[in-house]
């Protein structure tokens, strides 16, 4: 298992992908200093990376096409916020910036598949 997500090793079964992502977040989460500034990003890049994959899960399950709707959401606003968290984290550790990048572009990635997911479901009627 790799602990980076690269354009060579693209995973497109979405479920194996947003879980591979989260298991990123964590191993990188491990390499960041604690300090002051970190103790308060480390638990919500943690908890929004991990989401990504968590709510994408329960989307997968949906009782109900509103509820699969409101997970992609989740799934889309928590895809985005890890990007927020990461770029964060570079500013309060500016040496891993490089992986942080590699996280930050599949984050970014898996928010535009939310995105198109969401945008397709959204004028139907559910």
């Amino acid at each position: 298992m790799t602990n980076k997500i690269n354009n060579q090793n693209r995973v497109y079964d979405l479920e194996e992908r947003t879980a591979k992502f989260g298991e990123a977040i964590i191993a990188f989460s491990k390499k960041i200093p604690l300090t002051l500034v970190t103790q308060r990003i480390i638990p919500q890049l943690v908890a929004a990376g991990t989401s990504v994959g968590a709510n994408y899960c329960e989307a997968d399950d949906a009782e109900s096409g509103k509820d699969f709707k409101h997970k992609i959401g989740i799934c889309k606003k928590e895809s985005r916020e890890t990007k927020h968290w990461l770029r964060m984290t570079v500013v309060a550790i500016p040496h891993l910036k490089d992986e942080a990048r590699s996280l930050w572009q599949e984050a970014h990635e898996l928010n535009l598949i939310f995105n198109a997911i969401n945008n397709k479901i959204k004028n139907k009627k559910l």
